[in-house]
Order: structure tokens, then sequence, then C-alpha cells
């Protein structure tokens, strides 16, 4: 069934904001994920055990986009730091920056734009590691739609699951000289790739790790035979030049001016990260550990996940994994300035404030763990070769 609909130029566009007070979690999402969530704990029993209890909230159900954390809770790297760390499952009703802004969790994983967007509004948040240092979004199409530029999109079906996902393709779209009110149709776009295969959307919004291999995974009618990446045309946000930063592990900003919850960040980035590099370096075993945890996602499915988002991760900057890029901090923050609904509207008004994220944390965690001998930069990284099957079973 085509659940896409075709959208007015005032509701679609001017929901872009919205992702900083509703629950629609984009890009991260999956037709599998289960109806709510549940946490992943340690074994250890906080006081009881002499270990400090840590939530951490995620932004969507567990699947590979964490494997670096639940490795880091599978490998006791927390507990090694004296944390008892509960990993506690997004969902469509969750914003993980406000669940950290009100105090329910210690620790969030968001995107940067919208994060920077509840900052605006209020939100005492600060990004103190910025793990993906690529954006994983795509807008994709079929090889035989002729879509080999974004100034190809002019006439097209575009979809986008819109709340804020849209502005590195709105960026794009103004980049080539496109109206993205006028000059194509926008399609509200669900978490799936169904309206795209059914041929309903020209060009369908993807995470590299998730929705681009539902794709694959899915039969080609033409064929009988699985699509391939060579029936496909993709269009990266990363050399088109309107990439925003995306999952990054933000803190209690208030809280950061207590030593205690300051050394516990340090602590908890230094595990997080040593999980990442396990996860770079046993990308099998950390599909396992996601299978695990709970995620109803099939194992050629999460196996695709840890690679493909080992890509948005390694090779880290020279600074090491997690480190801050002030090239693309400053390109994310100019296209949430600058990029523009049809009502105006932008993701964020202002500059951020000297807030937005500090280095100091990461950059302890980092020299704690080179100390270790831990490679934490992965200059020689090469992702793997993965085979999906019909479903990502």
């Amino acid at each position: 069934m085509n659940r896409s609909r075709t959208i007015t130029r005032r509701s679609l566009l001017a929901g872009a904001l919205a992702a900083a007070g509703t629950g629609a979690l984009a890009a991260c999402g999956t037709a599998d994920a289960p109806a709510t969530g549940t946490a992943t704990t340690g074994g250890a029993s906080g006081s009881a055990s002499g270990l400090k209890p840590v939530k951490l909230q995620l932004q969507w159900f567990k699947q590979a986009q964490f494997a670096g954390y639940l490795a880091a809770l599978d490998q006791g790297y927390y507990e090694a730091e004296g944390l008892d760390v509960t990993i506690v499952d997004g969902g469509t009703d969750i914003v993980p920056q406000t669940v950290l802004a009100q105090g329910q969790v210690d620790y969030a994983i968001a995107w940067v734009p919208k994060a920077l967007a509840s900052r605006e509004q209020g939100a005492g948040i600060t990004d103190v590691a910025q793990v993906f240092q690529r954006s994983g979004t795509r807008q994709v199409s079929f090889a035989s739609a002729g879509i080999k530029t974004v100034a190809d999109l002019r006439g097209k079906t575009v979809g986008n699951w819109g709340f804020g996902n849209e502005f590195e393709l709105f960026a794009a779209m103004t980049k080539a000289g496109l109206d993205p009110a006028t000059d194509v149709t926008l399609v509200q776009q669900q978490f799936d790739m169904n309206a795209f295969i059914a041929g309903d959307i020209a060009a369908a919004q993807a995470m590299t790790y998730n929705e681009y291999a539902q794709v694959l995974e899915a039969k080609n009618p033409a064929t009988g035979q699985l699509f391939q990446p060579s029936d496909l045309t993709t269009l990266d946000w990363n050399e088109v030049g309107t990439a925003m930063l995306q999952d990054a592990i933000w803190a209690n900003t208030e809280k950061l001016s207590d030593s205690a919850y300051a050394d516990q960040t340090t602590a908890f980035i230094k595990a997080s990260l040593k999980g990442w590099v396990f996860a770079r370096d046993n990308p099998e075993k950390a599909r396992d550990i996601t299978v695990a945890a709970g995620s109803t996602l099939g194992a050629s499915h999460q196996l695709w996940q840890v690679n493909e988002v080992n890509k948005l991760i390694w090779p880290s900057p020279s600074a090491g994994v997690g480190s801050f890029d002030k090239t693309l901090w400053d390109q994310t923050v100019q296209v949430a300035l600058q990029t523009k609904n049809a009502d105006g509207a932008t993701v964020i008004t202002k500059e951020p404030d000297s807030d937005a994220y500090s280095d100091t944390y990461v950059t302890a965690a980092l020299k704690a763990l080179t100390d270790e001998g831990v490679d934490v930069v992965g200059a020689s990284f090469a992702p793997t070769t993965v085979t999906l099957t019909e479903g990502g079973a």
C-alpha cells in the first residue's frame, strides 16, 4: 500500500523546525521497529556494586547505528570506568535532547541541527563528542530516472521525512538554483522505501545504513533478483557541500559545572569511544551484540549497518574519534541558519553560543585512550563487503 501523500507547500515545509518538539526522529527509523522502547543495562546493580548508575538515551530503537554504545556495555568498558550504564531506546514519541534537558537521562544521542534548534528554544545541552563525522543521508533514485545531479530533481516527486531532516536536501536544491517549494513535488515519506519501490517517489530520502539497504533487500520485479547498487543513483550531501553533522553525544550543560559530572562525562565518552573502536575492528561481533541486544532487524541488515556506520566515523580526524572538525561544525551551523522553508523559517535563527559544544571532555578521553595504546584515528580503516539477503535476514 502506498502510504505516502503529496503535501501542500505550507504543511510540509513549515514543519522543518518541528524536530525540536516532536518525536518524529528521522533517518534512524525502520518499518520493523517494535512498538515500545526498552532499556539495556549492564550487569552491575548501581550503588550495590559501587558503580555510578548512568542512563543513555538513544534517538531510535536499538540497531547498529548505536553499535559502539552497545559494544561498550557488552565488553565491560563502562564498568571499567566505574559506570553502570542503562541504554534507553528511543522511538517515534521521544526527542532525546528534550529527555536529556529535562533531567530524565544523563546523556543522549542526537543530530546536531535538531539539538541546536532545541538549544535555541531553551534546552540546556552541550555536544561533548562528535562521533559521526559525515552525513549518512542520501537522496536515492532508480538509475532509469536519470537523476545524476541535484538540478535533475526539477519536476520530480521528491520524498523526505520532514521534521528538520530535509534541510540538507533543501540547501542542496537552493544551491543548484531550484526552489524546493515550486520546482519539485514534495512527498511526505514514511520511514521505509515502499513508496519509492512502488514508483510513487522518484527520489527518496534514505540513510546509507538503513533505508538504502532496504531497497537492496527487496526483489526487482523485472528480474526476480534483489536490486543491485547499479540499479540506483544517489545524491551525497557530503559531496554536494550541504551535509550536516549527525549523531553526537550530548550532555547536560548546567551539570557540566559540577566536577563529579564532568569527570563522569569524560569516563563515559572514553568507554563509548572504545566501544566504537571495537565495532570498527570487530564488525561481525558488533553485529552479534546488536542483535542480542534486541534489535528486530536481521543479521545481514545489521552487519550492513555496522559497516556503513563505521564509514561515517572512520577514519576520524587527526585529533581522534569524537573530536570536533570546526569546518564541518561551521558548515552545519550555516546550513541551519540559511536554509529556509516556504514560510521563511530556518532551523536556528542565530549563531549558537559557546556552550553548544565543548571539546574538553573528549580531548581528555582521547588522551586516556591513547595512553592505553588504543588507535583513536583508524587511519588504516577499510570497510568490509557485506552481502545482503532478502528482507535483511
